[in-house]
């Protein structure tokens, strides 16, 4: 097996190690440890975050390349002269689902059937017949799928359940079991006597500030789902195929690098380049204040469409033309897309400038400033020290909700056709292939109803976690939260009118 590194999987891999380090440093200073939790103890927050994580660990299982030998290592001992030929690259979501892409059908098939979607014309006991022909693949184990195939898939269903149930209780006693461990023997014995049942009284009556029950729900739900599609998949196509055979559901489930990808990449490059230009403009406002505004206004006047169009020819040009830097088709469509990810961030970045450079000039006037100017701080530590930290909620916040947006943009733009290459899985290459497929007869509805659900669930899951952090990191948000919040209610210990007051040694009566 020999390692690939694209373009893209450096970008991730380097994405996945800031997240990691960010989260030492949010444990590590308390009070982004406290806005964080105070987003997260939401119930919505928690199972958006969950199921984004599922997408996340489905993008990075995508993004670990390898490629494996053609030539068997003995034949390579037999002829040491002859060099060793590897095959194209595959991801480990690619090994994984090895069985749906070697289940490949003639041309379209409807989720969970048995036969094809259209009527040919082939040979059956010598006699030429036009009827649905039988798959190779979905329902290939019954005999007399007309009959079984409803009680197999809900045998399979009921299987899939069971196994789900299997895996919670499991999780359930690992939880159990770390609790033990944190807590002492003696009062462990003491819930089990039936005593006082700290965890599950605090489950029931919502004791405990963490939305316990919407985690285990929500992990329930995707396990099953996820558990179902497994089950299912080695017997049938669960989200149909498309005209070359193909699965849908590998489809989407690749879709979702892309679409993860087009994202974040565009977000980051987006940061710090709207960061940098908008404090500097809104904070020296004269001549480099206009020098930006015409800069990014002058920008902002192209239609973005047309020059997107125009980009993504010019670099598939250079691609044609000097392939010698591009050794495999997935290296030609990584370049495409990191490429595409750049053009979107100079497209886009206007709005989150203009909006730094407002809020800028506000702090630039506030009291902690003009004291800074006045005891001589330097101009570039009152930038990144005293006005960049006030902005990196709305910076934190804009860029979280630009996520689903590029996502829904790079949908659009493979639809009309600049998009990402042909050769790669997107929602928007599902969506362009669906076009014919509405105005066939019958009419072939299942492949933009996939990429709209995987779309939908990842967009949305981002939008409402995007929400929660901008509750817990807007101060205005904050405030108006402490405002709203009844006050705490005082504590009185009322002495009983059975027990008299102890007299003091002093009293004369």
């Amino acid at each position: 097996m020999q390692p690939v590194v694209l373009l893209i999987d450096l970008f991730l891999y380097a994405l996945l190690l800031s997240v990691l380090g960010y989260g030492v440093y949010v444990v590590k200073t308390p009070p982004l440890k406290a806005s964080w939790g105070n987003a997260l103890k939401r119930p919505v927050s928690v199972a958006s975050a969950m199921v984004l994580s599922f997408f996340i660990v489905v993008a990075i299982l995508d993004s670990i390349h390898f490629r494996l030998p053609l030539s068997h290592p003995q034949d390579q001992q037999a002829a040491p002269s002859s060099p060793l030929l590897y095959a194209e690259p595959q991801s480990l979501l690619d090994w994984l689902t090895k069985p749906l892409k070697s289940a490949r059908e003639r041309s379209y098939s409807a989720p969970l059937s048995a036969y094809g979607f259209k009527k040919e014309s082939f040979l059956q006991n010598g006699h030429s017949v036009r009827d649905y022909p039988r798959l190779q693949f979905g329902g290939g184990h019954l005999s007399d799928p007309k009959v079984e195939l409803l009680s197999d898939c809900v045998s399979l269903s009921l299987q899939a359940l069971g196994e789900s149930l299997l895996l919670n209780a499991l999780v359930l006693i690992l939880l159990l079991a770390w609790n033990w461990r944190q807590s002492h023997f003696a009062q462990w014995l003491q819930c089990l006597q039936g005593l006082r049942l700290r965890t599950f009284t605090a489950w029931a009556q919502k004791e405990h500030e963490w939305p316990l029950k919407t985690a285990a729900l929500t992990f329930f739900l995707m396990s099953t789902t996820v558990l179902w599609f497994i089950t299912l998949s080695s017997h049938y196509h669960v989200l149909g195929t498309d005209q070359t055979g193909n699965s849908v559901l590998l489809m989407a489930l690749k879709s979702i690098r892309t679409a993860f990808v087009i994202g974040t990449l565009t977000t980051l490059v987006i940061m710090p380049l709207a960061l940098v230009l908008g404090i500097t403009a809104g904070y020296f406002k004269g001549w480099v204040d206009e020098g930006i505004q015409y800069g990014y206004t002058l920008l902002a006047s192209v239609p973005d469409v047309l020059l997107i169009a125009a980009s993504v020819l010019m670099l598939q040009v250079f691609i044609d033309s000097h392939t010698e830097f591009f050794n495999s088709t997935l290296a030609r469509s990584d370049a495409r897309l990191f490429f595409l990810c750049l053009i979107l961030a100079l497209t886009s970045f206007t709005g989150l400038c203009r909006l730094i450079r407002g809020e800028t000039m506000k702090l630039r006037e506030l009291d902690y400033i003009q004291a800074a100017q006045a005891f001589g701080v330097s101009r570039v530590r009152i930038l990144f020290a005293h006005i960049a930290p006030n902005l990196m909620h709305l910076v934190l916040i804009n860029c979280v909700m630009q996520f689903s947006g590029f996502i829904l943009s790079e949908a659009v733009l493979s639809y009309v056709g600049v998009g990402v290459d042909a050769n790669t899985a997107s929602f928007g290459v599902m969506i362009n292939a669906s076009r014919q497929e509405l105005s066939a007869s019958p009419v072939v509805w299942w492949t933009l109803a996939s990429a709209f659900l995987f779309m939908f669930c990842l967009v949305i899951s981002a939008n409402m976690l995007a929400d929660a952090v901008r509750d817990a990191f807007d101060p205005k948000s904050r405030y108006t939260a402490m405002k709203r919040r009844p006050p705490p209610a005082a504590h009185t210990n009322p002495r009983p009118a059975s027990i008299a007051p102890r007299s003091s040694a002093r009293d004369p009566a």
